[in-house]
This record gives C-alpha cells, structure tokens and sequence, in this order.
C-alpha cells in the first residue's frame, strides 16, 4: 500500500509539474500567434526564429521531463541555428518541419494540457475542502450556502460531506494516474522525430558535414599552399641564388666564396626549418609522441598566459579527432594571448562514451564574438568537418568560455 501511495503522490506531482509547464507554453503560443501577422514586415521575420529557437529549448526540456518519466530517450529532429546566418536559413529554420512538430506539440500543451491538469491535479484539494465543510458550514450567511457540490445548508447535509470527499478520493485515486500516463504519452508522441524525419536529419547533416570538410580540406591547402609559397620556396630559392653566385665566383677566381655559401647555407636552414613547421601543423609528431594529453600539456605550458590543463583517463582516439582538437586548444589559447588580457586559462577535457569535450575559460575582458573568417569561425569549420559542435560564451567584462565536442569512437 505504502508503495501505491508513493506512486501516485509520483503520479500528483508530474501532473502538477506539466500544470505549471503549460502556463509557460500558453506564453509562447501566444507570442507567436503574435508574431504570425507580423510575418509580413522587418520585424517579424527577424523575432520569429528568435521564437523558435526559445521554443526548441522549451521542447527539449520537455523532452528530458517527458523521457525521465517514462525511463526512455526522447529524440526530436536535430535543428539548430548557427549565428550569422542569413535571413533564407533564419526563415528555412523558423518554418522547418521540426519547427511545426514542435509549434503542434506546443498548442496541445498550452490548450488542452493546461484545461486537463489544472482540472485533475485539484480534485484532491476537494478532499480536504469536503472534510473541512462541517466545521464551518453554520458561519456561511444563510442565504448564500456553501455548494461544495451541493448547497449546505442544515447539520445533516453537512454530515454528508466525508461521503463526498470519499467520491472525491476514489476519483483521484484512479484519474491522477492515469491522467499521468495520458500526458506522458501523447507528450512523447508528439515530440518524438518519426524515423524517416530523424534519417532524413541524419542526411542533411552528413551532407553538411561533407562539405564542411571538404571546405576545411580545401582551407588547409591553401594554408600549406601559402606557408610554402611564402616560406620555404623563397628561402630555397635564396639557396639556388646562393649558390649559383660561389659557382660563378669558383670559374672565374675573382672573390671569396665563403660568404655565398655560409649564406646559401643559413638559407637552407631556414627553409628546413619553416618545412618541419608546415609538417608540424598538418599533424604534430608530439601527437604521436605523447599522445592527445600531453600534447596539450606542452601548448598549456608553452602558453603565454599562464595555463592549467585538466585531462585525466582520455585514452586515444582517432588521429584526425587528436588533431583537430590540438588546433582547437591551439586556435583558442592564441586568441587568449592576442585579445583577452587574460591573467590565467584553464584547459578541461573529458571523455565521455563516444564525445571527447573541450572547455578553455579564462578570466579576461571577455567581448569576443565569432566573426566570419576568424579564429573562432575556423573552430567551428573544423568541428564541423567531424559533426562537432561548439558554443561561445563571453560577455562584456568576462570571463569567456569556448565549449567544443567531438565524436572520438567508443
């Protein structure tokens, strides 16, 4: 008995959780019934995806509630807007078919979710209301009685009312719990992806991912394209130069040719050296040596700002998942260096399953924005080559937060 009683207080409680959920839901469908008609000027088009973006993270919450009451996952259609984006992907996102999943979801929340577990969560205040009745009925002026659910107005009605908190008892005793299984399941139907939705997603965003990588393939190139051309190319051909000078000095016996050569060879020095760093950042042979962790122990030690890494039992993973998260902390402890007058950085990376996480805070003015073409764009391009994510929190006076994740295999 004791467990059943567990169980519907259980069953009390999620009814009156989604009660309260409903009122929030009601806001946002009346905000975008709202903001429908203004859909035709400036300033809808500009607050709607707005909308949609609060209302996804409305449904995802609802999504996590939903799922730990039923024990299971619940997985929407992945749909996300990247900042930047231009006003035909702001309009695609807002009136996507996630977006109507979620827009559907939400008017049965907000409409008859609301009207049903307002209804029901209060049938067992009826209890106590009923049981309260005879201790008052008598200081009621006559001529308006209590109606609790019929007018009390004598000691005999009055002893009637237990009678009735008993009906209200055995009411909610059996309407609580299964109202509780109603709103839970008609929830997770309607916020679950079908399984053509979530596949079609799963196209879409191997598609992006292709051509992210492929964007990110192409950018390195030209990278090394550029760091030869600029570096060891003309360094070489100061050698060939170099060289052709001691020769021609060598036929003819008009001078010494030690100086040319200690030139060629400081040249050719030189060319070694900016190859080894092109080498170097293709794939850093550190990765090999020590691995994902101790790699980033020597970009934490090496960095200008004082740095803390914390990484413990990371394993290896994948090279080209060990290389682009080198860049990452590589990338966003420079930007630390040039930008945020930052007096310390902490480095955290963590493994959890398959998603490696990286997180670099650090205590400076904060205000950096991602901006196309610069480091944090690259990030993301990186990231998205391998289906990663990342978030950028910093305000104005700081502290700034880089949070990046990347599938790294079980």
């Amino acid at each position: 008995m004791r467990s059943r009683m567990l169980s519907w207080l259980r069953d009390w409680r999620f009814v009156a959780v989604e009660a309260a959920a409903s009122v929030v839901s009601v806001v946002l469908f009346c905000v975008g019934l709202t903001l429908l008609p203004l859909m035709l000027i400036t300033g809808g088009v500009l607050l709607m995806p707005e909308v949609v973006k609060a209302l996804r993270s409305w449904s995802d919450s609802a999504r996590l509630r939903i799922g730990r009451r039923r024990g299971e996952v619940i997985t929407g259609t992945p749909a996300a807007l990247s900042p930047g984006s231009s006003i035909d992907e702001r309009l695609r996102f807002a009136f996507s078919r996630s977006a109507g999943r979620d827009a559907l979801w939400l008017t049965v929340h907000a409409l008859p979710v609301l009207f049903v577990s307002l209804t029901v969560v209060s049938i067992p205040l009826g209890v106590v209301s009923s049981l309260a009745v005879p201790f008052y009925w008598y200081l009621v002026p006559a001529d308006d009685p209590l109606r609790v659910p019929y007018p009390v107005t004598s000691w005999a009605l009055a002893a009637t009312m237990p009678l009735i908190a008993a009906a209200y008892a055995l009411v909610s005793w059996w309407l609580i719990p299964a109202t509780a299984r109603l709103l839970s399941g008609l929830s997770a139907r309607l916020l679950t992806a079908p399984e053509v939705s979530r596949l079609a997603a799963r196209v879409d965003a191997l598609t992006l991912s292709r051509a992210a990588a492929l964007d990110a393939h192409g950018a390195e190139l030209r990278r090394i394209e550029r760091d030869l051309h600029d570096g060891a190319q003309n360094r070489l051909v100061n050698v060939v130069m170099m060289l052709g000078i001691a020769e021609r000095a060598l036929e003819t016996g008009a001078g010494d040719v030690s100086a040319p050569l200690q030139r060629a060879q400081e040249a050719a020095a030189e060319a070694l050296a900016g190859l080894r760093r092109t080498v170097h950042d293709i794939y850093p042979p550190i990765l090999d040596e020590l691995g994902l962790e101790g790699a980033l122990a020597s970009l934490a030690g090496r960095s200008i700002v004082p740095c803390t890494l914390e990484a413990t039992d990371i394993g290896r993973v994948p090279a080209a998942v060990e290389s682009a998260s080198y860049f990452v902390v590589a990338e966003a402890l420079t930007n630390i260096s040039k930008h945020s007058r930052a007096t310390r950085a902490v480095v955290r990376v963590t493994r959890e399953g398959d998603r490696l996480r990286i997180a670099v805070e650090d205590d400076g003015v904060g205000g950096a924005i991602e901006r196309p073409g610069g480091g944090f764009a690259g990030i993301r391009r990186r990231l998205e080559a391998f289906e990663g994510a990342m978030s950028l929190d910093s305000p104005v006076g700081g502290p700034t937060s880089l949070r990046t994740e990347l599938p790294c295999g079980s």
